[in-house]
C-alpha cells in the first residue's frame, strides 16, 4: 500500500482481508521451515532499537524494515543495526508499509502505549505476527481485542515481558509451584527511580522531521507541546499509563505467575503527584493493592522520585518467603526466616524471550509463547485498574472471570478510550 494510503480504508480493508493484506495472509500464514529466513520489521527506535539490534543477531532472522514517525531516528536506527546486520535495513516512516510487504513474518511494536493495540491488531489482520512491548494495551478494552486478534487469525503475539523467558526466574516460579515456601498468600513488588521534573512545556510548531499527526495516530488529536516527545508522554494519560504500566507491569507480570492467579476481585489506589508540581498527571508516588479469590493479595509500590529500594519482588508462604530480583536470582527463606538457598540470576531473558517468538513462528504454534497475549493482558489489565482506581477514587469491585468493574460505572468509563474518527481497532 503507498505511503499516503487513506487510513479508513486501509483498516476497513484489514478487518475484512480485502486485496490490500490478502498476499501477506496467503505467505506469512504457512509455517515456517528451520531453513527459512524469519522476516521482521520494527515500529519505534527508542525501545525498538535494542529489540533491533538483538533480532538482528539471531540466526535466520533478518530485520527489513525499521520504522519511526522521526526520520532522524530512523535514520540513526539503521547505521546502529547496520552494524551488525547481515543484510541492511531499510528507514521508512510509516508502519503500514511493514504491514503490506508479503515477505514479513512479524512486526515489533516498541512505539508509545496508545499505538500497541491498535498495530497488533492491524498487523493480525494482515496475517503478521506480533512482539509487542509491555504494557500490551493503552487501556482494558484494547487488550480483549488484542487477544481476540490473535485467535482469530490464529498468530503468534508475544508481550515484552521477558523475564518469562529468563532461566533463573523460571526456576523460582517452578520452585514456588513445587511448594517451595508453602502456599503463596501475598506478593509485594516495587519500583524505585530518580525522575527530575518535565516541567511545563508550551505550544510550539512539531519539528520538521517529525510527523506528528502520525505520531498521534489512533489518539484523538491535541497540539504539540514542547516537553512530550520522545519519552515524558508516559506521564500523560492520553498515551501513556504512568509508572504503573512503564514499569509496574514486569513486576506484576512475576507476581502474577507466581501466585497462580487471573483477575482480581478488589483493587484499591493511594498516592498521586508528591514529588514534583508539573505537567505530569500520573502519579510519581504510588500504591496499589490487588485482591483475589483464596485469600490471596498483590501490592505493588511504585516511587518515581527516590531510587532507595525495598526490593524487586517478595513472595510469602506459611511455610516460608522467597525474594526474587529483575535478573532471575531468587533466596529462599524458611518459616523461621533463615535462608535455606540462594540462585543466582544470570539473565533477564531478553534474547531467551525472542528466541522463543522465532520459535512460536517457525513452529506455527502461537500458543508456545512464554508471554502469550492473554497472559500479557491479564498482567496489564493490574495497570489499568490500579490507574483506574487512582483516578477515580474509590475501591474497585472486579469480577474474577474478567476483571470488569462491577456497579461503578464511572470507574467501568476508563475500561476504553475515546479515539481520533477512523482510527477505531476493529477485529
Amino acid at each position: 500500500m503507498s505511503e499516503n494510503l487513506n487510513r479508513r480504508k486501509f483498516l476497513g480493508q484489514s478487518v475484512a482481508g480485502g486485496a490490500a493484506v490478502g498476499l501477506s495472509l496467503s505467505s506469512a500464514s504457512a509455517a515456517k521451515s528451520a531453513n527459512d529466513e524469519i522476516v521482521i520489521g520494527v515500529m519505534g527506535m527508542s525501545r525498538g532499537l535494542s529489540l533491533a539490534r538483538s533480532f538482528s543477531g539471531r540466526p535466520g532472522v533478518h530485520v527489513k524494515y525499521l520504522c519511526d514517525v522521526d526520520s532522524q531516528r530512523a535514520d540513526r536506527a539503521v547505521k546502529s543495526v547496520t552494524e551488525i546486520a547481515k543484510k541492511a535495513p531499510q528507514a521508512i516512516g510509516d508502519f503500514r508499509k511493514i504491514l503490506d510487504d508479503p515477505e514479513i513474518d512479524a512486526l515489533v511494536c516498541a512505539a508509545p502505549n496508545h499505538w500497541h493495540a491498535p498495530a497488533t491488531i492491524l498487523a493480525c489482520s494482515a496475517g503478521k505476527n506480533v512482539y509487542v512491548e509491555k504494557p500490551c494495551s493503552h487501556n482494558a478494552r484494547e487488550g480483549e481485542l488484542m487477544v481476540e486478534a490473535a485467535r482469530k487469525n490464529n498468530k503468534a503475539v508475544q508481550m515484552g515481558s521477558q523475564r518469562r523467558s529468563g532461566p533463573q526466574t523460571q526456576a523460582a516460579i517452578a520452585a514456588l509451584e513445587n511448594n517451595a515456601i508453602g502456599r503463596v498468600y501475598l506478593v509485594r513488588s516495587w519500583y524505585t527511580g530518580a525522575r527530575g521534573t518535565i516541567g511545563n512545556g508550551k505550544p510550539v510548531d512539531a519539528p520538521a522531521h517529525l510527523n506528528y499527526d502520525l505520531w498521534q495516530g489512533p489518539a484523538p488529536r491535541v497540539p504539540y507541546v514542547d516537553n512530550r516527545i520522545h519519552y515524558n508522554w508516559h506521564w500523560l494519560w492520553q498515551w501513556g499509563n504512568g509508572e504503573l504500566g512503564n514499569n509496574g507491569v514486569h513486576t506484576l507480570d512475576l507476581c502474577r505467575w507466581g501466585l497462580g492467579v487471573d483477575y482480581p476481585i478488589r483493587v484499591t489506589s493511594s498516592g498521586g503527584r508528591y514529588g514534583w508540581i508539573d505537567d505530569q498527571q500520573t502519579p510519581d508516588t504510588h500504591t496499589v493493592s490487588f485482591e483475589f479469590e483464596g485469600r490471596r493479595k498483590i501490592t505493588w509500590t511504585g516511587t518515581s522520585c527516590n531510587r532507595h529500594s525495598s526490593g524487586f519482588v517478595t513472595f510469602y508462604g506459611d511455610k516460608g518467603t522467597m525474594e526474587l530480583d529483575s535478573n532471575g536470582t531468587h533466596r529462599i527463606y524458611d518459616a523461621g526466616d533463615k535462608l535455606k538457598q540462594t540462585v543466582v540470576g544470570k539473565s533477564q531473558g531478553d534474547i531467551e524471550h525472542i528466541d522463543n517468538f522465532v520459535a512460536a513462528i517457525r513452529d506455527d504454534n502461537p500458543l508456545s509463547l512464554n508471554a502469550e497475549i492473554l497472559d500479557g493482558y491479564k498482567s496489564t489489565l493490574l495497570c489499568h485498574l490500579g490507574n483506574i482506581a487512582h483516578r477515580t477514587g474509590r475501591t474497585l469491585n472486579c469480577s474474577a472471570k474478567n476483571g470488569h468493574i462491577m456497579g461503578d460505572e464511572k470507574a467501568m468509563a476508563l475500561w476504553g478510550r475515546d479515539y481520533e474518527p477512523g482510527w477505531e481497532p476493529k477485529v
